[in-house]
Order: C-alpha cells, then structure tokens, then sequence
C-alpha cells in the first residue's frame, strides 16, 4: 500500500525536525473476549525544530474519528491516508496531539495478536511490534531513533491480568494504568493482557532487587518449570552485570510464554515475550533445553544491547542481534554452574551452517546491510543478520582480545544509555580499549559480502616431518545476481594438530593462534614438527570461513569422526563435511556413509539432531534421483536399529525415535510406527507421550494409513491449540487430491487462518514423498503467489512465498518457471529476494544430484 513503507530517508527527515518526549495511550480492550476493534487513544507530545514545518505520524487502523493538533480539531479524511496521518503548521518547541481510532486485533502475530485458547475457551492477547506494527496499536513516529517515554492505560476484562513493561499497577475496578517508562523506541512496548498464569520471584545481589514474572496460559501451567527457567534467567544477570558493568535497567523482568507467536522470541523492555512451544509438554532431550536457555538469555542481553541502547536506524540490526546472540552463547559457555559449556559446538553445527548456506544465495549481502526502508529490513532477520554477523563478532573477540572488548562495551553503555547509537559509536569504543585500529577490519567484514575458504597446504620430508606449512585463502565468486566482489579478509584463527592415542582417540598435542592474511599465511611454527594425522583450520571456531582439511587429514576424520575426544573439533568436521555436501564437493552418498560411520559415537545431543536433519535434507533433495530410494531405505534402516539399541529413556533414544518416524517408509516400519501408537509392542524406556505421538500420526497421515475419522479421534485425545495445529498438518499431509485440494484452497485461497494454523498446513501439505502430487501445484503457485504478497501482511505472505515455493520439484523447469515469473511478476524487492533465494536452494540441489550421480559411476 503507498505510504506504508518508510524510507531511511524520510525517517532521517522526521528524527532531524522532531524530538519526541512523551505518550499517554489510552486502550479499551474491554470487548476482547470477542474481538473486532477496539478503542485507542494516543495523546503525544514532541518537538519541532522549524516553525510552519509539516510531518507525519504513523498509524493502521480501520477507522480514525478525531485527530487534534495543538488544540486544533483536523479534518480526519484530510489527514488520514493509509498508514500516515499528516501534521501539517507545526509549531516551533511544544506541539501536542491527540488522536483516538478504532484499531484490530489481528491473527497474523502483528500488532495486538489475538488467540482463544480451545482448552478454557479465554481469550490471551499479547503485542509484537518489530519492526513497524506498533502503528498497528496506537498512533507513533514509528523509528527507532525517536525514543520517548510511554504511559499505558488500559482497560480488560475483570480478572484479567495486564503486563506491560513498566510493573504492573493495582487495577482501579477494571482499569490499569501503569507508570511511564524510560525513553524507549516504540518497536520494545509492550501489552500482554489475559487470564494468564502467573510465577513470581526475584534477582538479588548486592541491594539490588528486580522483581521477576514468568506467565503462560492456565492450560500450559502444569508444564511450566519455572524453577529451571528463573535459574537461566538469574545466571544471565550475574554473568551480563558484571560483562557489562551496567546495572539492568528496567523496574522489573517478566517472560511471557505467549501463543501463535511467530518468532522464538521478542525483548521488550522488561517484558520479553517467548513463543509458548518452549513450555515443553512432553519430553525433549538436552538439546531443545539449550536452544531455550540460549533464546532466555539472548532476550536478556537486549535488555542492554537494543534496548538500554538503540541503533539509529535498521542497518545496525545486524549489532543488535549479532551481539545478543554471541553474548547468550558466550554466557552459556562461561558462567559458573552454566549446564551448557559446550555450547560453542553447538553454535558451530547450527547457527554457523545457517550463516553459511545464507551467504552463498544470491541475496547474500554485507553484515552491515544498506537498509533502505521497511520492506527491506522486513526481510533482513536472516542467517547473517543474527549467524554470521554473531560469528564475526567472535572474530572481533580474538581480535581486540576479550577483556579489552568487554572494556569497550561498558564504555558504551555508559556513554550512550537511553540514546540511540551507529556501528561506529561502538567500534570507536573498542579501538580505545585495544589500540586496533577497527577501520580497514570493519571495512573487509562488515561491508562487504562472501565467504572465505581455508585450506592447508602441507608439506613433508620422507619422515613425515613437515617441512612447509602454508593457509590458503581463497574469496569464491559471489553468487548470480548478488552485489559485491569477492574479498579476501584478516582471519585470527587457531590451527589444532590431533593425534591418534592408544586407545584410537583423536586428542589436541598441539594449538597455534595466529592473523592470516592475503591468500598465502605461512606459518613456521609447524616446520620441524611431526605431522599430525588430522591438521584442523579454524579450530575453536575463532573465525568465519569455510574449512576444507587436506588428503591425508580427510582420510583420518572419515575413519575417526567419532574419536575425538572434545566435541568442538567433531562438529566443525561434521560442519566441514556438510557443506562440502551441498556445494557438491562431496556426494550425498559418502556424505551418509560418513554419517552412519560416526553418528553412534557422536555423544553431543545437539550434533546428533542436526545430523539427523542434515541426512534426510541430503537424500531428499541432493541424492541422485534412480538412487535415492534405496539411500532413504539405508537410512531409514539406520534410524530403526540405533532406537532399538539406544540407552532406555535416553535422549538418543529419543532423538532417534524422532527420525525414524520422520522416515520410515516401508510396510513394517510403517506397521511399527501404528503399534507403537496404539500401544501394543513398545520399545523399552521409550515413553510414546503427546508429541511423540503426533509425530507417528504425521508420517503415518503422510503415508496413507490414517483417515480423518482417525485424525479427529488423535485431536479428541489432545484438544489443546497444539493438538489442533497437528492435526491439521496431518490432514494436509494425507496423499490425496482432495486433501491436497482442500489445504491449498485453506490457505492460498482464503485468508482466515491464524499464523500458527497456516504455518502447520504448509509444513503438512508439502511431503517429500509426494512430489508427482504436487506436481501439479507448481504452476498454481506461480500464479497465485504476488496476489497473496501484495494482499496480505508480511508475516503471513511471507509463509506463503517461501513454504510453497515447488522446492521439491528439482529440476531445470522449476529454474525456468521461476525465471520466467521473476521476469515478468514485477515483484516488490522483498518478494523478489525470496524467489531468488528459493530458486537458489533448486539450483543447488541439481547441481549435487549431478555430483551423487557422477559418483555412483566413478
């Protein structure tokens, strides 16, 4: 819609004429047990710099009925056009307005976010704002740098509970109004309003008392462990108060355990709201415990880095997020009692692979992204926003050294507390505390774009005495169609040398640190030494590149994956090997032969679940078509025997019990899979509880042998919004043309289903089996795609552009397709970056077929 999308520009504009100070919003949200719109009015004061001058503020809502400038009544279909609400005369100094509109909740986990809970028939509501959909909720100069202080009053329903992020008030009857909070930037308020469940306790340390809250829906309540939840959170206080050298800034800590929410998680200021999948109703394993422990504690650092101090503008999203990620990981691996050392393996083998297979589509871009209004940032919450731009950021630690770092940070809270900041504020800070000069760094990491490869090269005597031992670096092409050139970059790496022991482990003997730079870095300090049966580069995961090991080492790490003894160096070899898989430097079959190889000696959760999905992505998409039926069969085989001989009640067992059922295929599998469901044969120490069920249901829907009747008997046992939501993937998995029919037409062709349904159709209707069914859908999707885009809220479309694209249909006439769609569809950028990037993953995918292909006739 015009007048939706903000311009850095425009926002440049408005943040040089305005200083905004205060908001008093004034909700009704009285009639939300039934929903529609409500009643808000926004009264906000400000600046102006230029008498006469003319600006806007931001707003979406259905109907606006009064809208009043310094007293002055304004003419509501003059103003109001859009999602802009036109300010014209101006005064010098003091301005005031007030405007009052009818606002919707909405299903689309945009603005104030509305869902019934079908176990209590309650209505939850809760608010996310980032990037622009506070407008959605109250009139605001929706832009991070105009900061300003924000009063709520709100009124609910009796017995509600309201949140917000200043504590919560004593209700007057039924009328909340709380007190206003510290100048923040509008994306971070916050208003979570229900009958929600509450636990409470409290941070202490040294005189200091912050209250803390943990909520969640009534029907989730039994499952809440609070206790191991306040634990991560009090750990992260200790470990970033001392970091950082700051106090928490905020009145009070609340965690929000909200529905349907559409990311893991959001940091409003005192208020975080978390993606309520993270109460956990059945068992997990260690693995989903860190991955949530990393996402409490990642909210927790934005309290400092993105809310006590804000960038000026969306091109240092990148800091914002990069630094809350390296510092939830940095806090895992460090703080005293923290259940997760090892967590830097587990950044390695997840969150690296992300940034990596994003810097090779042809959207790459540089960290610091050239930002140039909404829609673009709307795209940019990617693998090197949060990933690469994290791991650059541990290269940065090596770099200046931890200390003088950290020393840099706490000089940039305290110069910048509840103000707004760009990357070189903080790299200025840092130059201070190390004597770096940061200039030429940031240049080659941040703004540029690419990925470095690293190899050794070795050479020996007749002895095996190294005699030569030299890193090269090479900057591979950027892909077809991205900005950039490829640039070689200063790397601080460490290189480990490993040995086989007596016992035929694979331990460290000896660990250098050292800068390569250029293509060519010698390094004399092996020359004389032994050769080592394994030369690992990058070891510690100190730097950002890809890794390639040379003959000989590769020879050892595929004999000996399992045997090292740390899991560090075991995940960047599985890392190494993976990505050598999808750049067709090694086939999909020797990529499984290498997995079914190591995997049961593989002691890290984390690793062996990645793995698990690494595999079947390879054999669905990367094997050799005439092969990969019998691929899958080896692996499902694979999945089946390490359940059976697995630790009773472990997390292995129960990981593996979780890709056997994401494969099984045959008829006895598939008949296994029913007993187990039903309950007569069992597996010891296997406990076959909610979700591990749905997870037999979905791949026995998927393959025939559940009808609706039974589907429905399946959510009658389970009538919660999960139960609902796995039903209906269910459904749409079922291999028929009407089921199929029926999903397309739920979510391409209506537009009633809320976030979290539409997202579990999808996930449901696109099965890896089923490609000749879907078939068909290729050409419907073309069709459709740039009518949803352009007439449905971001989230929602984006769901739509990248779950449906016929990524299954690897072929040169889905390149084509897809070309001729971009050549012709007059896509929005953002639309059209999610295209290519799809297109990218077909291109790929051909590509190490051809390679599988190749080897299986070598």
């Amino acid at each position: 819609m015009p007048g939706t999308n903000l311009t850095r520009e425009e926002a440049q504009e408005r943040a040089r004429l305005l200083t905004v100070d205060a908001y008093e919003i004034d909700l009704d949200l009285s009639g939300a047990q039934e929903g529609g719109t409500y009643r808000s009015v926004t009264t906000v004061r400000f600046d102006c710099a230029e008498a006469g001058a003319e600006s806007f503020i931001d707003l979406v809502a259905p109907a606006v009925h009064d809208v009043v400038l310094n007293g002055k009544d304004l003419d509501v279909a003059a103003v109001f056009r859009d999602s802009r609400i036109a300010l014209p005369q101006l005064r010098e100094g003091a301005n005031e307005l007030k405007v009052v509109a009818d606002c919707s909740y909405t299903n689309t986990g945009e603005g104030l976010h509305r869902f019934v809970d079908p176990v209590d028939e309650q209505a939850y509501l809760y608010t996310q704002f980032e990037v622009p959909d506070a407008r959605r909720v109250f009139a605001s100069f929706e832009q991070p740098d105009l900061k300003a202080t924000f009063q709520f009053t709100v009124k609910a329903p009796s017995g509600w509970t309201v949140i917000s992020n200043s504590p919560t008030p004593e209700p007057a009857g039924d009328v909340w109004t709380f007190e206003p909070t510290p100048r923040i930037s509008t994306y971070i308020t916050a208003l979570i309003v229900g009958p929600y469940h509450a636990v409470h306790s409290t941070y202490e340390k040294d005189g200091q008392t912050v209250p803390l809250g943990i909520y969640c829906r009534p029907s989730l309540a039994e499952y809440l462990d609070a206790d191991d939840i306040f634990a991560v959170t009090r750990q992260g206080f200790e470990w970033f108060q001392e970091k950082f050298d700051y106090a928490y800034p905020f009145a009070k800590y609340d965690q929000l355990f909200v529905p349907e929410f559409n990311a893991g998680a959001m940091e409003n200021a005192g208020a975080v709201t978390i993606r309520d999948q993270y109460v956990f109703r059945s068992k997990v394993t260690d693995a989903a415990y860190e991955v949530r422990a990393e996402t409490i504690l990642h909210e927790l650092a934005h309290m400092w880095f993105g809310d006590l101090v804000t960038m000026e503008w969306w091109n240092d999203l990148w800091l914002n997020e990069s630094f809350a990620t390296y510092t939830s990981i940095a806090c895992q691996a460090d703080a005293a009692g923290s259940k997760w050392p090892h967590s830097w393996t587990t950044f390695a083998n997840s969150m690296k692979t992300w940034a990596y297979r994003q810097d090779q589509l042809p959207s790459t871009h540089p960290i610091m992204a050239d930002i140039s209004d909404l829609d673009d940032v709307l795209v940019n919450f990617d693998g090197i926003t949060y990933a690469k731009g994290a791991s650059v950021l541990k290269q940065l630690v090596a770099y200046v050294g931890k200390d003088a770092f950290f020393q840099g940070v706490q000089a940039y809270f305290k110069a910048h507390a509840f103000g707004n900041t760009r990357l070189s504020d903080l790299l200025g800070a840092l130059e201070k505390t190390s004597g770096r000069d940061l200039k030429t760094w940031s240049k080659a990491w941040l703004e540029t774009a690419g990925i470095n490869i690293l190899r050794p090269e070795i050479e020996t005597d007749e002895n095996g005495v190294v005699t030569s031992f030299t890193v090269l670096q090479e900057a591979p092409a950027l892909p077809a169609g991205a900005k950039g050139e490829p640039t070689l970059r200063p790397h601080r790496i460490a290189i480990g040398a490993y040995d086989l022991d007596a016992d035929g482990k694979l331990v460290r003997t000896d660990r250098i640190e050292l800068d390569v730079d250029g293509a060519r870095t010698d390094v004399p300090a092996l020359v004389g030494k032994a050769r080592p049966a394994v030369v690992l580069l990058n070891d510690d995961d100190l730097s950002y590149a890809k890794v390639r090991l040379d003959a000989e080492s590769l020879r050892v790490v595929t004999e000996h994956l399992g045997d090292f003894t740390e899991s560090l160096p075991r995940a960047l070899s599985w890392a190494s090997a993976w990505d050598m898989t999808r750049d067709g430097e090694l086939a999909t079959r020797d990529y499984l032969s290498l997995v079914l190889s190591g995997i049961g000696k593989e002691s890290d959760i984390g690793v062996v679940q990645s793995l698990h999905r690494q595999v079947k992505l390879a054999l669905d998409l990367y094997a050799a078509p005439e092969t990969r039926q019998a691929a899958l069969n080896q692996w499902t085989e694979a999945t089946l025997a390490h359940l059976q001989t697995a630790e009773p009640g472990s997390d292995h067992q129960l990981a593996w019990a979780r890709a056997f059922a994401a494969t099984a295929r045959n008829p006895q599998q598939l008949d296994l899979l029913q007993s187990l469901l039903d309950g007569t044969e069992s597996i010891e120490g296997l406990a076959v509880d909610t979700e591990l069920r749905w997870a037999f249901v979905q791949r026995l829907a998927a393959a025939g042998l559940l009808d609706e009747e039974e589907i429905t008997a399946e959510y009658e046992r389970d009538k919660t919004a999960a139960g609902e939501r796995h039903a209906a993937s269910a459904r749409a998995a079922q291999p028929s043309d009407e089921a199929k029919a029926q999903a397309w037409a739920s979510v391409v062709e209506s537009d009633k289903l809320p976030n979290s349904l539409q997202e579990a159709v999808i996930s449901g209707f696109v099965q890896t089996d089923q490609r000749e069914l879907l078939a068909p859908y290729t050409e419907k999707f073309f069709a459709a795609v740039k009518d949803v885009w352009d007439s449905r809220s971001h989230e929602m479309a984006q769901q739509i552009a990248v779950g449906l694209y016929p990524a299954l249909q690897v072929s040169q006439e889905t390149l084509d397709a897809t070309d001729a769609w971009l050549a012709s569809a007059e896509p929005s950028a953002a639309l059209r970056r999610l295209m290519s990037e799809s297109r990218s993953g077909v291109e790929r995918a051909l590509k190490a077929q051809a390679a599988d292909a190749a080897a299986a006739t070598a």
